[in-house]
């Protein structure tokens, strides 16, 4: 019987105290669990937050800095740091682990895409555990992840993974304010659910992003056929509790969607934020994209083209509203397809096999 993939993302707020210090207790417990699963035949990926916090208290700081100097400063003391707490309380199991730091740009060609994939599949061929996070050193603000959720979402779509655990410090998407005694979890979240009534913008106290964020990379990755599931990291065995009685467990699930989805449209899904152009198109395309069936974009129902791109780029697809209704992959550079547009009996610009439908 093959082995079932869990990648698990575990929080700034799970990791650290209240007052913003690595909570070692908890990460030893999260570790506890990780074993557990692996002896019950789980293969496991962390997504792993807390360089800041673990970095934070290592250093006294001479002068003023700016918030990405801090981010660079604190994560390149505190990942080493976090990394070799992970592997003292794994080595106790004696299960090896590895080091994966990445970027969003490091995910923008197939090419990246595919060698970062065949590096976390050989690790865990071979027993490791693979602990991820954002390389915060290097990373820019404008190219970075929204937070670790959305870096989550990616590796799970892109390791085909059975289960995305969000591992939040709270117990997972609630019908009303937290603040209400009447409010409850939804606990199960079909396709197609609209939540924008539930979720309350806002960022959680030491991370970058919030439910709004957990919620869009829940429903993006449940889409592609992978279960979700936000939960409190906060409770005691909750990773064991969600595999044995998760009825009985707290927890919002991202019901997954039962259709195929093609690797290269997962990697596309998770991609737009690269698209190198804009193409814009008539009512007529949009209804025939947003149609049952699978369809190609034509040059025909192309109206206007927007910015420079080579053949293979990534392009956005808006309609006549303005409003961005997929992503692809183009079929022609910028300038060629500027040419064609409105033409007849031309290659479609992007075949549906690298159209991904927001």
């Amino acid at each position: 019987m093959s082995k079932k993939r869990i990648v698990v993302k575990i929080g700034s707020n799970v990791l650290t105290r209240d007052d913003g210090k690595l909570d070692i207790t908890r990460i030893s417990s999260l570790v506890d669990q990780t074993a557990w699963l692996r002896q019950h035949d789980f293969e496991v990926i962390l997504v792993s937050s807390g360089a800041m916090a673990s970095g934070r208290g290592e250093i006294t700081v001479s002068r003023r800095l700016d918030s990405v100097s801090q981010r660079q400063l604190f994560s390149a003391l505190g990942q080493a740091k976090l990394i070799n707490l992970y592997y003292d309380l794994f080595r106790e199991y004696h299960i090896p682990v590895g080091q994966v730091l990445t970027m969003k740009e490091s995910f923008s060609t197939r090419r990246e895409y595919l060698n970062q994939r065949a590096c976390m599949t050989v690790m865990l061929e071979n027993g490791v555990v693979p602990i991820v996070n954002e390389n915060d050193t290097v990373s820019v603000t404008e190219l970075m992840f929204t937070d670790n959720d959305e870096l989550s979402g990616l590796i799970a779509s892109m390791m085909d993974a059975d289960t995305l655990i969000i591992l939040s410090n709270v117990d997972g998407i609630y019908d009303g304010p937290l603040t209400s005694e009447q409010s409850q979890v939804i606990r199960r979240v079909k396709t197609g659910t609209d939540l924008s009534e539930y979720i309350q913008a806002g960022k959680s106290g030491f991370g970058r992003g919030g439910m709004i964020t957990k919620c869009n990379i829940a429903r993006k990755v449940a889409d592609e056929g992978i279960r979700v599931i936000i939960a409190n990291g906060k409770r005691d065995n909750i990773l064991i509790h969600l595999v044995e009685r998760p009825e009985e467990t707290l927890h919002t699930e991202f019901e997954p969607n039962t259709d195929n989805v093609s690797g290269i449209k997962k990697w596309i899904a998770h991609s737009d934020s690269f698209a190198k152009g804009v193409l814009r198109v008539n009512a007529r395309a949009c209804e025939a994209l947003q149609g049952q069936r699978a369809v190609s974009l034509l040059l025909v129902g192309v109206t206007d083209i927007e910015g420079d791109f080579e053949e293979g780029d990534l392009v956005s697809i808006i309609d006549p509203h303005g409003q961005k209704i997929a992503v692809g992959r183009s079929s022609y550079d910028s300038a060629t397809a500027r040419d064609l547009i409105g033409h007849h009996d031309q290659k479609p610009i992007i075949h549906y096999d690298y159209l991904y439908m927001e």
